[in-house]
């Protein structure tokens, strides 16, 4: 006698061969029934309830017949990218940036928000207002924040007030009911460049991103990396010495190699008003000034000396440069360039990163569309 089949069971194979023709169908993009049984081999008893239901639901449009060489035109469908949207939320001091994208990754609504009281208290009552009628569409969020994230605990981020681990990706996701992505937002700017940036075309690649302070972001086989504990790409904490250092969230390294740093120094040879773009105005007076181009020369030779540890260990084959670090001109960027040949054991290319201050909602889009493609009720980044 054969065994009765669980209610569960079936609730899962029909979420198997729904989530399939969604994935066919948004892949594709306008196909016919047949085609779409063809292709996710369904057959045709199975596939036309899903479709009625996918219609409804405006995934799928029906569109007018399609062409034919012999017989009948096919009525063709269409998938719907609108039919799932995807917030992506970036944590700034005293601010968040978020935007909502369709499947497709096309951003439909932006808007940049001061923080009133609570960050998840801002992140909860923000996306709903910038989703609009579109919150029921909602698959997943990504948030990107200035520090260390574990499971979506924040940690070692006092730009934004999170030094201590906190479950922000968790609370999010508990009030608004979605999948929740939490990543270092270096992380997520190395997946944006991955995506549709300067990385585009390679599987491996180091992002290094000068800021208030330094951090890098590590895409090993087209994935990113976090490390066990969440605070691979660290680099701001790279010891100077041997002699035992503390912090309040700032390594040693990114306390004396940051954009902060560098625009103390160049206050200190040029008198006058802290520079907005503190490594292009160093760099702009290294061609008069012998004193800027020593120490443009010194900034050069530390960041060499961080790319080359960082090769010797992941060995990347691409570095990008971002941040601050992305003003430097092409007599600089080629210095920097000849500084890690020298010292590399593996050939490795520097670039600028391309996307600039998007990199880091790129990135967050990818996550957010990752996190809606899997159906799944929770995806907390692991390490």
């Amino acid at each position: 006698m054969t065994p009765p089949v669980s209610p569960i069971s079936r609730e899962r194979s029909k979420e198997i061969k729904r989530s399939s023709v969604i994935s066919t169908a948004r892949q594709v993009r306008v196909l016919s029934r047949a085609e779409l049984t063809e292709l996710t081999g369904l057959s045709p008893a199975t596939l036309t309830p899903l479709v009625r239901e996918l219609i409804a639901e405006g995934y799928l449009i029906e569109r007018g017949p399609g062409t034919s060489r012999a017989g009948r035109p096919r009525a063709m469908l269409e998938f719907n990218p609108r039919a799932e949207l995807v917030a992506a939320v970036a944590l700034e001091p005293a601010r968040i940036s978020c935007e909502i994208a369709d499947s497709d990754g096309e951003v439909i609504a932006h808007r940049v928000v001061r923080f009133s009281g609570d960050i998840v208290d801002t992140v909860c009552r923000s996306v709903p207002e910038l989703a609009g009628d579109g919150l029921p569409a909602l698959r997943g969020i990504a948030i990107a924040a200035p520090g260390v994230s574990s499971g979506g605990a924040v940690r070692l981020a006092p730009s934004v007030g999170l030094v201590e681990g906190r479950p922000v990706g968790e609370s999010v996701q508990q009030r608004l009911g979605v999948p929740v992505v939490v990543d270092n937002d270096v992380n997520l700017m190395a997946a944006g460049e991955h995506a549709v940036g300067a990385g585009a075309d390679v599987a491996d690649l180091l992002l290094l991103h000068v800021a208030d302070g330094i951090g890098a972001g590590l895409v090993l086989d087209g994935h990113v990396r976090r490390g066990a504990g969440g605070a691979a790409g660290e680099v701001g904490f790279l010891p100077l010495d041997p002699a035992p250092q503390g912090h309040d969230g700032v390594g040693p390294f990114e306390e004396r190699w940051s954009a902060n740093a560098i625009a103390e120094r160049v206050v200190a040879l040029r008198p006058g008003r802290r520079p907005v773009r503190p490594v292009q105005t160093l760099v702009e007076l290294s061609r008069t000034d012998d004193a800027a181009a020593r120490y443009l020369d010194e900034v050069l030779r530390a960041w060499a000396r961080l790319i080359v540890a960082c090769v010797c260990v992941v060995d990347p084959g691409r570095v990008l440069l971002s941040g601050a670090a992305a003003q430097l001109d092409d007599p600089a960027l080629e210095r920097i360039q000849a500084l890690v040949a020298e010292a590399a054991p593996a050939t490795t290319e520097v670039r600028r990163a391309l996307l600039g201050d998007r990199a880091v909602l790129h990135g967050a889009i990818s996550y957010a569309l990752s996190a809606a493609a899997t159906g799944l009720p929770t995806l907390l980044p692991s390490p």
